[in-house]
């Protein structure tokens, strides 16, 4: 899931003025952005979606250029299941020189979300450059990604380039479903000592333009939410509609779904948030800019709470959200209604449980209703650390590339696979770079598409910050 699903900051920063002018026009192609667009193309070009597509074949593809560049079999695995033969994934690694700085990590899922032809302006499947945007899907989420860290990879080993730390990549399949093979999930579980690193880095982060080819913002995603979907069902005997009881399944349920609109999840605040909100505020001279400062001061301030939560990005950003998304009951147009559920999607902040969840739903509509998680259970949300190491290089080179943009932490309210590698101790964090438009660029919907610009300076900004981090102490 990209940045723009997960936060919008444009209103925020906007206040601040600062800016670096991106245009659409771009210049002749370096012969290195020749050979990276090769790549990109070939990737988006294949076919990784759940239905119809093979996440092993653009694995392999990167593989197979890989080994071109000279890594070894040893430094490349190629990974999948017998049940997903085409949910595979693939990690390499790039030795470093020191025997005790840990190794960074490099994540990017190659699986996208379904597109229909007859639904898109041109093919999904064809990538198109056109008045100064890549199109396709998965030209943003997250094949750009997925095509520099490889892109990065093949230039280092044709280089020669020795890295202090060890650079490892993993590039996986499943973010897109909640209810399919995970690559990220797998690694984690089964191959950790291959994915072990100090940090990683992932989508989630990025910048965001006026809507004008303006840049006002860059972020980096320091922690999200968990996402946890519960079914609430009521029962009933029913019987004859011609003869109805006040004891109906169906205004059971509704009943206590009126109750949950209501209910208001308590105000949290992690390192992250409360640097966004005193940062963000600042940036704004109004009244919302002020409530936001003085949340992040006093998170018990109802006065600020209230103007905060005005704005709904804001409003999910500082707790837990459950809201119901699919509804179902009944079983004839003649009967009383025997059962009616509804699918309630939670966001949870990090730290909270599946359990304390459940609990304080059912609390909120009370004892007649049953509530059980739908699988899958994802673990913990456990927000990374503010980390003077990750943030400092961020900044610093933004300041290079992006003059007079702020980079802004952020903790998503929506989802990727950082959460699986958080689980077993690997702190992950969605990087600046690449940016979008307010718009959203068509990311999970139809036309989905890139700046070229963005792409490619992105991609310059992404590869000299994986050297200062693999550089690093």
């Amino acid at each position: 899931m990209s940045k723009w699903i997960a936060v919008a900051l444009g209103t925020a920063m906007l206040a601040q003025g600062a800016g670096a002018a991106a245009q659409p026009a771009t210049p002749a192609l370096r012969p290195d952005q020749v050979k990276f667009r090769e790549l990109y193309k070939e990737l988006v070009e294949t076919n990784t979606t759940v239905s119809s597509g093979s996440c092993t074949q653009a694995a392999e593809q990167i593989a197979a250029r890989l080994k071109a560049a000279g890594f070894a079999d040893s430094q490349l695995t190629l990974f999948a299941t017998p049940e997903h033969p085409k949910e595979g994934g693939l990690v390499a690694v790039l030795p470093g020189t020191s025997k005790t700085a840990k190794p960074i990590l490099l994540l990017a899922h190659l699986d996208v979300v379904e597109a229909k032809r007859e639904d898109w302006t041109r093919d999904p499947f064809k990538l198109v450059e056109e008045n100064g945007y890549f199109y396709a899907r998965g030209a943003a989420d997250d094949k750009s990604m997925a095509a520099i860290w490889a892109d990065d990879m093949v230039r280092f080993k044709t280089a020669g380039y020795k890295p202090k730390r060890t650079i490892k990549m993993a590039l996986t399949c499943g973010e897109e479903t909640t209810w399919a093979f995970n690559g990220a999930q797998w690694l984690a579980q089964n191959k950790p000592d291959l994915i072990a690193a100090e940090f990683a880095l992932n989508e989630g982060g990025g910048g965001e333009t006026d809507g004008h080819h303006k840049l006002v913002d860059q972020s980096m995603q320091v922690g999200e939410k968990a996402v946890q979907n519960f079914r609430l069902e009521t029962t009933n005997p029913g019987g004859h509609s011609s003869i109805p009881v006040r004891e109906n399944a169906i205004y059971d349920l509704a009943d206590a779904l009126v109750k949950l609109r209501a209910h208001e999840f308590p105000v949290q605040m992690t390192d992250t948030t409360r640097t966004f909100f005193a940062k963000a505020g600042a940036a704004r001279p109004d009244d919302l800019g002020r409530a936001m400062v003085a949340i992040s001061k006093n998170p018990d301030d109802k006065a600020a709470e209230a103007i905060v939560n005005k704005d709904r990005t804001y409003h999910s950003m500082l707790r837990t959200t459950c809201v119901a998304t699919l509804l179902d009951g009944g079983h004839a147009n003649n009967a009383l209604p025997q059962r009616a559920g509804v699918n309630v999607n939670c966001r949870m902040f990090p730290g909270r449980t599946v359990e304390q969840t459940q609990a304080e739903i059912a609390a909120v509509v009370g004892p007649n209703v049953k509530i059980t998680p739908t699988p899958p259970l994802r673990p913990v949300a456990v927000p990374p650390p503010l980390d003077p190491k990750v943030m400092g290089p961020a900044e610093k080179l933004s300041a290079k590339y992006f003059p007079g943009v702020p980079v802004v932490p952020v903790m998503s309210t929506g989802a990727t696979d950082g959460i699986f590698l958080e689980a077993i101790g690997i702190p992950t964090y969605g990087v600046p770079g690449p940016w979008g438009d307010p718009d959203g660029n068509g990311v999970h919907g139809l036309n989905e598409n890139i700046e070229v610009k963005s792409l490619y300076v992105g991609r310059d900004y992404l590869t000299d910050l994986v050297k200062l981090y693999a550089d690093g102490a």
